[in-house]
């Protein structure tokens, strides 16, 4: 009888909860509108994936306000921030901080002291990390995974919330060093970030070559972010959501008994179970911000694209028709649709 009672306080405050996080979404988006003009998909995805608590790869050319919007959301929670510009020469030490040999209180003596980089933030923009050799971008990504950084024999905990935004430029290849596939799947979403419409591109023109820039309100601490994390964990995902999600993931391998032709025509790599786990995550996670208190089928294709995109791999005879990974999914999803 009391677990019972137990129970039904914990998913009333969850209720409420949840109630009180759409209220914050609205708020972040005006206040993000007051800098960040358009973007909304991205601004959105960006919101699922640290809610989520997962990290993501943002794919747009220069001069999107891809870092603005990042520092913005970072300034609005109340959150330490750190950019890391990722170059040729950058070295895993540069990251992640290294030791140096420093005078102790006691005359004549040293010792080695830990000076920690600007991974130790809660927001990090890892900015086009495709430009550093594979030793400097498993230094970052090891973070990721690990929450922790090791240096000597002493390993430091990152302090949560942590989220790691990596940026790639689609334009410029060259002297680049593209993420494997392996590691590709450590990111819960890839975010496209196109051009703005026109009627957005004039507003941007007449608001930001003015006077001062606009000052964000403080709206969230990381203290709260980590109890949104929480929550969204513990949101229901009904039964035939989690057999749509596992039918989604098991139609784009190719070498599955459940892929169609056309999925084996076109299809080199398919995604792994953790793309499962990221589809069911970003489903709460979306249903959540929204004042949903269950994930629905609708909030699963909402985040496919994101979830998915990067975690397929197309061959030659698709790229000689224009298919991408995008059009895959979509056709997939068509296709599964009960």
């Amino acid at each position: 009888m009391q677990q019972e009672s137990t129970a039904a306080v914990s998913q009333e405050a969850d209720v409420q909860a949840i109630d009180q996080l759409r209220e914050l979404n609205t708020r972040i988006r005006r206040e993000l509108a007051k800098v960040i003009i358009g973007q909304d998909k991205v601004i959105e995805q960006m919101l699922t994936c640290i809610f989520a608590r997962g990290h993501a790869l943002l794919m747009g050319v220069p001069g999107l306000a891809k870092t603005l919007l990042v520092h913005s959301l970072a300034d609005m929670m109340s959150m330490s921030f750190s950019r890391i510009q990722f170059t040729p020469d950058l070295m895993p030490s540069d990251i992640t901080g290294t030791e140096i040999l420093q005078e102790t209180e006691q005359a004549g003596r040293r010792a080695f002291e830990f000076v920690k980089g600007p991974i130790f933030a809660n927001i990090v923009l890892a900015d086009e990390i495709n430009r550093t050799p594979p030793k400097t971008q498993a230094a970052l990504l090891q973070a990721m995974q690990e929450q922790k950084v090791n240096a000597g024999k002493h390993s430091f905990k990152l302090d949560p919330p942590f989220f790691v935004l990596a940026t790639q430029n689609p334009i410029e290849q060259e002297g680049t060093y593209p993420l494997p596939e392996a590691q590709l799947d450590r990111f819960m979403f890839l975010i496209n970030v196109g051009y703005p419409s026109a009627a957005e591109e004039l507003q941007i023109a007449k608001t930001t070559t003015g006077g001062a820039p606009a000052t964000l309100d403080k709206i969230l601490h990381a203290e709260d972010v980590l109890k949104f994390q929480e929550i969204v964990r513990r949101v229901p995902v009904p039964d035939h959501v989690y057999e749509h999600i596992v039918k989604l993931v098991r139609k784009c391998r190719p070498v599955g008994e459940e892929a169609p032709d056309w999925i084996r025509k076109w299809v080199m790599w398919g995604p792994g179970p953790r793309a499962v786990q990221y589809l069911v995550l970003g489903a709460k996670a979306r249903a959540v911000l929204n004042g949903s208190y269950l994930a629905r089928m609708e909030d699963v294709h909402a985040v496919a694209e994101p979830v998915l995109a990067h975690r397929i791999l197309v061959n030659f005879h698709a790229e000689s028709e224009g298919i991408n990974s995008l059009e895959i999914i979509k056709r997939v999803i068509a296709e599964t649709k009960d």
